[in-house]
């Protein structure tokens, strides 16, 4: 049967307590100054320019996390979305995709028994879709936190707090929510999730909670300026993050945007250099969109200084519905990441990213205790 969601005025009830209380004042000074700032000149680089840019940031990347690249796996858990991003073929108004919801058996099935050896962590995602987070990723984060080592991340959009709470218990450490977009007048014109402030205050909301928090942006926008793109760096840069995305705009099927051009490929992979830059400590992915826009997508990705890489195990009965651009995607095996990671040169991270945040937790309460003891 093909159901949609229902609209967001009858959804928006299940976030309203999520935003009532403002986060502390001192969250953002747990985030670290750093010198460099992109200009226009750096984003707009090619040619000899371009390669200098992404050559300091593989620089700045081997210098903080060494030759190794975090490996995670991601599944597709359900493609209900009460939203309607004007950007994303999952928008609740394209009543053509066929709706699923996977089913936690066979996906515990696959993951506990049949993963591919070098994947550390799993990233469980859906539209905005609170049922299914409910009947299907709770259960399967409770399964893969008794039967496996997984570290366990989760993007499922804005939720209540109580349900961040219970994620958490279950065992999940990671959440991915995206800005989109740092143009708060764009991001109502392009019916971005929820509303911008809504958006930023569940980022926050969620860093207080405990969650290491990871976002993203997305470059080459219909109508987005090289002002507006800068927009997203400050943003960035002002969020208690770990770690943050640049995706390519690819223009969605069945979407209100399909006709619109692709995003500058110059512009997103020296925006991916410029946040390495800014952000040296930053865990930054090397998206699947990537391999849409370019050739060996990943490959330029990791060149400009991403390091996180993700394998696609989505059951393939259902991968051709979770559609955020195009059904034609790129799948990335196992034997595609890796052969990328190799190629350039990087080896599969032996420490999960989980694990990895977990231990810079452990060492930077160390070094407080230690510096509180000196005084």
């Amino acid at each position: 049967m093909n159901l949609v969601a229902p609209a967001k005025t009858a959804n928006s009830i299940l976030r309203m307590k999520c935003v009532a209380s403002k986060p502390a004042d001192n969250l953002n000074s747990r985030v670290p100054e750093h010198d460099y700032y992109p200009t226009g000149a750096d984003l707009n680089a090619g040619g000899p320019a371009q390669i200098e840019l992404q050559t300091r940031a593989a620089t700045a990347t081997r210098a903080q996390f060494g030759r190794e690249v975090f490996v995670r796996a991601v599944v597709e858990a359900s493609n209900f979305c009460r939203e309607n991003c004007a950007y994303c073929g999952m928008r609740r108004d394209n009543r053509e995709l066929k709706r699923f919801r996977a089913r936690h058996e066979q996906l515990a099935e696959m993951l506990v028994h049949h993963r591919p050896a070098s994947v550390t962590d799993i990233n469980i995602q859906t539209g905005e879709d609170p049922v299914a987070v409910r009947e299907i990723v709770l259960p399967l984060i409770e399964t893969l936190r008794r039967e496996t080592p997984l570290g366990i991340s989760v993007c499922l959009g804005t939720l209540t707090p109580e349900i961040y709470r219970e994620l958490r218990s279950a065992g999940a450490t990671i959440y991915i929510i995206k800005f989109e977009i740092a143009d708060a007048a764009q991001y109502e014109k392009l019916e971005a999730p929820g509303t911008f402030d809504e958006r930023l205050r569940h980022v926050r909301l969620l860093a207080e909670s405990g969650w290491n928090v990871s976002s993203g942006f997305i470059a080459g926008l219909p109508g987005q300026t090289l002002d507006g793109l800068l927009k997203n760096f400050e943003l960035a840069r002002a969020l208690p993050l770990r770690g943050c995305s640049v995706s390519p705009f690819i223009p969605g099927n069945e979407t209100p945007l399909v006709k619109s051009p692709a995003a500058d490929s110059n512009w997103t992979l020296n925006s991916i250099a410029a946040l390495r830059l800014m952000r040296p400590d930053w865990v930054i992915p090397a998206v699947s969109a990537l391999n849409l826009m370019a050739q060996d997508g990943y490959r330029h990705g990791l060149r400009a200084g991403a390091n996180l890489v993700t394998i696609n195990l989505t059951p393939d009965e259902v991968r051709g519905d979770y559609v955020i651009y195009k059904r034609d995607r790129f799948i990335m095996t196992e034997e595609h990441v890796l052969n990328a990671i190799a190629a350039e040169g990087l080896t599969p991270a032996k420490t999960g990213l989980a694990d990895f945040y977990l231990e810079n937790a452990a060492e930077n309460l160390k070094g407080k205790k230690i510096s509180a003891a000196a005084i």
